[in-house]
């Protein structure tokens, strides 16, 4: 609606598509402080009007940033924080559901981020904590230092990766998994057009371009003393 996907939308239309959504019996709304960047959060902001926010269950994510037209991942209690009172604020709302984590800052332990995370909880400014690209090691020491509601990833069948750890281990801890990316059958004027508007590698099946850091490099920083924001190559 706000990025990546074509040019933004119009708010009017957005907002009624939203609205349409919600009346057909969807339930659960999912954004990112990155989407825009914050755009698309003021969006949700405006459709949640009017009782609509009563619902849905809505989720957010932090954790990338641009600044001075760099990309960086960041997980430190103080962004944390910032991150997620510049959320509320943005989605004019007082308690977010679901907070995601979108990337692992390598560079912070994880149960720092998570014991930041759950200050929030225990202030009622988010109701549960969530992963996005996180290995299961991280998940399982995330899940230690607060208990871990919804991981989300990219599990379809051209991404099974995370088959081997991952799933395995949400199940175990009785993790929710939230698809990012599902496989649809399209027909070839819908993959044209999707082809229009999408990178390329995305429409070809690739998972991310090489800017993007996935669960695979959320350790490596750690494990070899370097920072990690590009996925390795």
């Amino acid at each position: 609606m706000s990025a990546f996907y074509g040019p933004p939308k119009s708010d009017t239309d957005m907002i009624a598509l939203i609205h349409h959504a919600v009346g057909s019996g969807v339930t659960f709304l999912d954004t990112s402080d990155i989407y825009g960047p914050h755009t698309n959060e003021i969006l949700l902001g405006k459709a949640l009007k009017g009782g609509v926010r009563q619902k849905v269950e809505l989720a957010t994510k932090f954790g990338i940033s641009f600044a001075d037209g760099k990309r960086e991942v960041r997980g430190d209690p103080a962004y944390v924080r910032a991150a997620c009172e510049a959320s509320l604020k943005r989605l004019d709302i007082d308690c977010i559901d679901l907070y995601y984590q979108h990337r692992i800052d390598t560079r912070v332990p994880i149960e720092v981020t998570i014991g930041e995370k759950k200050k929030l909880v225990e202030e009622g400014k988010i109701q549960y904590i969530g992963l996005s690209e996180a290995s299961a090691s991280t998940i399982r020491r995330a899940h230690a230092r607060h208990p871990i509601s919804a991981v989300q990833l990219e599990w379809s069948l051209w991404s099974r990766d995370v088959e081997a750890e991952i799933v395995p281990t949400c199940r175990e801890l009785g993790i929710g998994i939230n698809i990012g990316a599902l496989l649809v059958k399209l027909t070839p004027k819908e993959m044209a057009e999707l082809e229009s508007i999408a990178f390329a590698d995305n429409v070809k099946g690739g998972k991310y371009d090489g800017s993007m850091s996935t669960w695979e490099n959320s350790e490596i920083g750690r494990a070899r003393g370097i920072s990690l924001n590009k996925r390795k190559s």
